[in-house]
């Protein structure tokens, strides 16, 4: 493993447990030759998943955009780092198990939409206003009001 700080190729692993939703081994490391301490992630990979864009554009899927779209979402609101593991975890095994290589974007976006629904309400507002492109005041206001409709049933 490539050292962060002096990119030395070779490290010695100090410590191994497992995450805690169990998808993820994490390993701390340190450099062999500045000495310096990290932490990896090692996941298990069903399958090479590809992400159909709409400009019919295929790209790798990438675990860590995902996670960073939805730490965004959730930037100032009341919900744990570990919770957000659990939601792009849970998001990425239905990905793999469901048998297709290729997911279109939209599909992605909308689990996590669904799953950003039952967390927090103000985050699925933000992911929302980026995903459905919001343009101006009033789209905000016209999804919020159906959220808010939605939370009264």
């Amino acid at each position: 493993m490539r050292c962060p700080f002096c990119g030395n190729d070779a490290s010695q692993v100090k410590d191994s447990r497992p995450t805690e939703d169990g998808a993820a081994i994490r390993r701390r490391r340190q450099c062999e030759a500045c000495a310096a301490r990290f932490t990896t992630f090692e996941r298990i990979q069903l399958r090479e998943l590809w992400v159909l864009k709409s400009e019919s554009r295929r790209e790798p899927f990438d675990r860590e955009k995902l996670l960073r779209s939805v730490a965004i979402a959730t930037r100032k609101r009341p919900v744990e780092q570990a919770q957000i593991e659990r939601l792009v975890s849970g998001i990425q095994r239905q990905l793999e198990t469901t048998g297709d290589g290729e997911v279109p974007a939209q599909r992605i976006g909308e689990m996590v939409m669904d799953a950003l629904k039952g967390l927090d309400s103000v985050a699925y507002i933000r992911f929302a206003s980026v995903y459905k492109d919001f343009r101006e005041a009033r789209d905000f206001e016209e999804f919020a009001g159906n959220v808010a409709e939605v939370g009264r049933e």
